[in-house]
């Protein structure tokens, strides 16, 4: 994922272009493209974060990178890299995303060409009718299998797996509040992780996945 030097910054809201762009444009625009989705030609501002969400982020990326390294299981992505999960489906730049090795040929240079194979959203209050409402029916349309919606606002997570007809089914956690993930096998998440406060290191988690 490129990264912004010191004297690339993100045009403010006020300078987004107003005439549509094609998703190509988009991507090829000067500096990074943060805080912004494409959707129907226009560049769409994305809400800023909480700090509790960023915190929230801070662990969930690394230690599902550390768990995919591991297990050599595929890649994982975080915000601002793209993906598209179809032609005519968004631009979105998930809070994380995993990409399984078998779809690593899906990833190109500026995004992700299709679905991810898992995508964590963490909402923040601006974002909350975006992420559990147009972004779960575009993931679903766009054939992601596993949607994480986490809320630390509200301490509320939910999980869901695409089925064989494509609609998208809650699972419910374990008798001991354990979410277990299908697009990542093995992988297991305590819930009572995500509303620690302080958050749990990232180091005690790998402890307890037997990592380190």
């Amino acid at each position: 994922m490129t990264r912004a030097t010191p004297t690339e910054i993100p045009p403010p809201v006020s300078e987004i272009p107003s005439e549509r762009i094609s998703y190509e444009q988009f991507l090829n625009l000067p500096g990074p493209n943060h805080d912004v989705e494409w959707m129907d030609g226009r560049m769409i501002p994305m809400s800023p974060v909480t700090e509790p969400h960023e915190n929230l982020r801070g662990l969930v990326h690394p230690v599902l990178r550390h768990f995919a390294e591991a297990h050599d299981l595929g890649r994982i992505y975080s915000e601002p890299f793209q993906m598209k999960t179809g032609p005519d489906l968004p631009g979105r730049a998930p809070d994380v995303l995993f990409i399984a090795n078998r779809n690593l040929g899906r990833l190109k240079r500026l995004c992700l060409e299709g679905p991810a194979d898992l995508v964590v959203e963490i909402i923040s209050p601006g974002s909350r009718a975006v992420d559990r409402g147009e972004k779960f029916y575009e993931y679903e349309q766009g054939g992601v299998p596993e949607y994480w919606l986490l809320d630390p606002e509200r301490k509320t997570a939910e999980f869901y797996q695409r089925g064989s007809d494509g609609i998208y089914r809650p699972v419910q956690l374990d008798s001991q509040g354990v979410y277990r993930s299908r697009a990542m096998p093995g992988l297991w998440m305590k819930v009572e992780w995500f509303w620690q406060s302080p958050l749990p290191s990232i180091l005690a988690v790998l402890r307890e996945w037997k990592l380190v």
